[in-house]
């Protein structure tokens, strides 16, 4: 299932690695350090691991929010006030299939910081579940469906019932 895929994609080490803010870069430098800002307590903002080049727009919420209903992200997810002249940030989301949390912190000034993804087994375990449901429910129609079926060819070889419809 969700989970086993989960675990086998992703192990249990942890990189470090250097990302960076990488939106708004045709603009001044202090205006982009505003508008990170700005979007990092809208729930949201758009960073890179540099070497790589992997580009990911995060969203600062609970996985189950993803900023619907338009409120401020927690502390929990942006934090300007863990370290002076740096954002804490954390970021759930579903990457390649594979249930991660994005974490790192941006310097306020630089815009670039560190950051990584660790595995999540409490998420992965949800979407096990409600892939599991799905499925069968699936199941569940296409049997509900193939006895309503049978039953439509057993009345139309009925002679009874095949006299109705002559």
């Amino acid at each position: 299932g969700f989970v086993e895929l989960n675990c086998a994609c992703l192990g249990t080490d942890v990189f470090l690695v250097q990302i960076k803010y990488t939106g708004f870069r045709d603009r001044p430098h202090e205006e982009r350090q505003a508008r990170f800002q700005n979007a990092c307590r809208d729930g949201r903002s758009e960073v890179a691991f540099v070497a790589t080049g992997t580009n990911l727009s995060l969203q600062f919420f609970p996985a189950n929010l993803h900023g619907d209903q338009r409120q401020v992200p927690s502390r929990e997810y942006v934090d300007f006030e863990r370290e002076t002249g740096k954002v804490y940030l954390k970021a759930p989301m579903i990457l390649n299939g594979v249930c991660v949390i994005w974490r790192g912190w941006i310097d306020l000034q630089r815009l670039d910081g560190m950051g990584y993804l660790e595995y999540d087994d409490e998420r992965a375990q949800h979407e096990d579940a409600l892939a599991q449901a799905a499925f069968e429910e699936a199941r569940r129609r296409t049997r509900d469906f193939e006895d309503r079926d049978r039953s439509h060819r057993e009345d139309l070889e009925d002679p009874v019932v095949s006299k109705i419809w002559d």
